[in-house]
Order: structure tokens, then sequence, then C-alpha cells
């Protein structure tokens, strides 16, 4: 097994190595890389010294020293190109006017600052290597290589490599531009979800409110009047409990039901409509309190159907007016009024005057109705309206879309 499957194997099984193992190994390669070019280009730039000597043996020593001096220094200032391209570029094309062992290691000084810099940076760099190549064949010519051929492969080899670092800096551009978007993606989806959760909790929190608010109201309304008639007779008291036996039940079925509708794939279990709201109205009667319904479209009994979302809505609004009104106004007679028409909206108030008695500062009372509705209000387009009236009542009224 080769050492790449080894290492497949080992990250697929999650027994890889780990991260600091990895960059590790990362800067362990990039040191013995770096070690290699640096000997590399001086060995070559030794053996272009050689050919030199013997090619032409009648060369001042010196000139000769210096070459190898600097073409040394120009293969040690590789070291530094990763983190320093452009300044070990500028100093090793300096370096070339008057050193040919310093020709290999400015290609490779090219290359960098090609990969590496923005491209009028690399160009420069690249039109000055030439330039310095040039310098040094002027002042230093090979009788025995033609001036075309000479100039011809020197524009050529430098044109290749800068080539080559261009194609790399733009695979290597390419790559982190396609990690960029990735990295923004993954963070849209991340909020997506966030907002998602977020909106299925409020949706959750408005069903859960609308439903159990409306049935535990009607339990408490039954308990306390049990409470307050303790000497009732037990017929009386029998019925009353088996009034709130029988409200705690649906209550535990209006609970299973939201949870249905979370579990089930959308539109599988129905959702109660504007046509059971006289059946909403009916239990509230059962109560105690007087309600007297004004339908002048016949909606509430299906004549003239309204949109689904708009009639739900509708019914969410009456289910909470009506536990609002037995909360904060017991006793007191609650009027509900459907007005409206397909092209002009459908219009749903619901009103009470001040209450006989003041409420009980013990009733439940979640305070998040109102705030629920203006949400289910906006979502299908909706307006909600709600506050006292002259007498000292309180009315809530929504305003909905009713297409013709």
């Amino acid at each position: 097994m080769s050492a790449a499957g080894s290492w497949d194997g080992g990250v697929r099984a999650g027994t890889g190595p780990s991260l600091g193992v990895m960059t590790d190994v990362a800067a362990y390669r990039r040191w013995v890389v770096d070690g290699l070019v640096v000997v590399v280009t001086a060995l070559i730039g030794l053996l272009m010294v050689r050919l030199r000597v013997v090619s032409s043996p009648e060369g001042p020593e010196v000139l000769l020293g210096v070459d190898v001096v600097a073409g040394m220094l120009a293969c040690v200032a590789l070291w530094w190109r990763r983190r320093y391209p452009l300044p070990v570029a500028v100093g090793i094309v300096v370096l070339c006017t008057f050193s040919e062992v310093a020709s290999v290691p400015g290609l490779v000084a090219l290359f960098a600052v090609a990969a590496r810099c923005p491209a009028r940076l690399s160009a420069a760099v690249f039109l000055g290597s030439v330039a310095s190549f040039a310098v040094y064949y002027s002042w230093r010519p090979m009788p025995e290589a033609p001036l075309w051929l000479l100039v011809g492969a020197l524009v050529a080899g430098h044109a290749a490599v800068f080539g080559w670092g261009l194609l790399v800096r733009s695979r290597r551009l390419l790559v982190e531009s396609l990690r960029e978007r990735a990295a923004m993606a993954e963070s849209a989806a991340a909020l997506r979800a966030e907002r998602t959760a977020h909106e299925a909790r409020e949706a959750l929190a408005r069903e859960m409110h609308d439903v159990l608010g409306h049935r535990l109201s009607l339990l408490s309304v039954h308990a306390g009047a049990l409470a307050f008639h303790r000497d009732a007779p037990a017929e009386e008291t029998a019925r009353a409990a088996e009034v709130v036996r029988e409200n705690a039940h649906r209550a535990l079925q209006d609970l299973r039901e939201v949870i249905g509708v979370l579990r089930a794939p959308v539109g599988e279990l129905p959702l109660p409509g504007i046509t059971d709201v006289g059946e909403l109205l009916e239990e509230t009667r059962r109560t105690g309190t007087a309600v007297v319904l004004h339908d002048g479209p016949g909606v509430t009994t299906g004549e003239h159907p309204v949109p689904e979302t708009a009639g739900r809505t509708a019914y969410r609004l009456v289910q909470e007016a009506l536990t609002n009104a037995r909360t904060y106004a017991p006793g007191a007679p609650v009027t509900v009024t459907v007005t409206g028409g397909a092209g002009d909206g459908l219009v749903v108030e619901v009103a009470n005057p001040a209450p006989a008695r003041p409420a009980r500062a013990d009733r439940p009372a979640a305070g998040q109705g109102l705030r629920g509705l203006a949400e289910r209000a906006t979502l299908v387009g909706g307006r909600l309206d709600h506050g006292p009236t002259p007498d000292g009542g309180w009315r809530t009224g929504m305003r909905l879309p009713w297409p013709s």
C-alpha cells in the first residue's frame, strides 16, 4: 500500500493525524524543498562556471571569484523567497548583472514573484531580470553563441518562467476565491438555518399559546366556579367537574394536534378555520359568557369561502380575543363582528364592554397573544388593531386580504 493510500485510509477511519501534526509535516516539507532549491541552484551555477572556465580559460580570476560569490549569495537568498519574494527577487536581479551563477536563482526568484505578487510588480521584475542578463552578457559575451540565439533563449526562458508563475498565482487566487465563496455560502446557510429555527420556534409559541391558552382559560373559569361555589349541590358540582374533565381532555387533544402538525408533512393534518368559529363560540357560551355573532358575509357558515390562511388567522383572532375577554373582563358579554367581502378584504372584530367585576389578580395570562396575532396578520398581508373603547371595554380587530 502506498503512503497516500495509508494516509487516505487513516483519515476515512477517523484515526488520521491531528491538525498540528499535519502543519508540522507541511512545514518540514517546505523546509526540505527550500533546502533542495538552494543546493540544486548552487550546483547548477557551479556547473555553469565550470563550463565557462573550460570554454574561456583566459578570463580574469577576480571576475570569476566575484561571479561565484555573488551567485552563492543569490542561491542562499532563495531560502527567503516565500516570505519576501519581491526583495529577494530585486536583490538577485542586481547580482545577475555581474554573476552568471546567479542566473538560475534569478529565474527561480522571478517565478516566486510572479506566483505571489501582483502582476504589475512581477512584470517589472521580469523586465529588470531580462535587462540584468543583457547587461551581464554585454560585458562578458559568449563568442561561441550567436547574438540572436542568445537573446531569443534569454527572452523565451524568462517568458516561460514568468508565464508559469502567473498561471500558478491565478490558480491559487481561484482556489482562495472558491474557498471564500464556500465559507460565505456556509455562513449564509447557517444564518438561514438559524432564522428558520427561530421562525419555527415563534410559530410553535404562537400555536401553543393560541390553542392551549383558550382551552386552559376555560379550565380556569370552571375551576374557579367550583372553588367559589363550595356549597353547590352535588349534581351541579359533578356537572362542573365533568366540564373541567372534558376541557382538560380537549386540551390534551389540542396539544397532540399541534405536535402532530409539527411532525407531519405540510397539509397532511387539517387546521381550524373560520368555519370552526361557531363551535368556538358555543364552548365559550357554556362557560357562562354571553357571545353574540354578527356575520354579514356569512363566512363562518361557509356560504362565502375565504382563503384558507385568512380564515385560519381570523379563527385565531377570535380564539385569542375570547381568551382575553374571559381573563381580563370576566362576566362581560362579547360581540364578534365579521364584515367585508371578496375584493374588499375580510374584517373581524371582537369587542367587550367594561367588566362588571374586576379580574382576579391570580388569573393566568401569558401576555404574548397580541404580539403573536400581529405576526400572524403580517405574514398573510393583514393588519391588527386593538385598544380600549370609550366605555372602558376593549376591542381587537383585524383586516385580512380576501381576493375577488
